[in-house]
């Protein structure tokens, strides 16, 4: 039992650090021009595209881990429900932030801080990041399985 429940603390926090370190390293290398809509702190259709699929490899990680860890039972899937349930209440201050910063004229040189801060995106977007991550992670999961 307290194998699994450090195997989900474990592989969310593993979620969480690779998320922090591939968003701010994307931002760096590619800069304000890609991740943003002209003119706008709306999240260009690459910066969005690039999310989605970040998710879903991060959420992998996170399982592979949460499972080497387990070695077995159901940790991946509470891993997974853990992600989900917290993606969705994280979901929702999300579309507030939007409608605040939704008229905001971006200068092309801010800092990683001012990006994050100011940075919309459609309402759809941050509903999907949940479902991708639970599914990544169930992924992961059966990844360690196979092997």
């Amino acid at each position: 039992m307290a194998r699994s429940i450090i195997a989900v603390i474990v592989g969310y926090i593993t979620m969480f650090i690779l998320v922090f370190v591939t968003f701010t390293c994307v931002f760096l290398l590619m800069g304000t021009e890609w991740s943003f809509k002209p003119n706008s702190f709306e999240a260009s259709n690459s910066w969005i595209a690039m999310s989605l699929v970040a998710n879903i490899i991060i959420g992998a990680i996170g399982g592979l881990v949460c499972a080497a860890i387990a070695k077995g039972g159901k940790a991946t899937m509470i891993l997974a429900i853990v992600v989900f349930a917290l993606g969705l209440l994280l979901a929702v201050p999300q579309v507030f932030a939007n409608r605040a910063g939704a008229n905001q004229v971006r200068t092309s040189n801010l800092s990683n801080m001012e990006a994050m801060q100011k940075a919309t995106q459609p309402l759809w977007v941050p509903f999907t990041f949940p479902i991708l991550g639970a599914f990544g992670v169930l992924i992961g999961g059966k990844l360690r399985r196979a092997s």
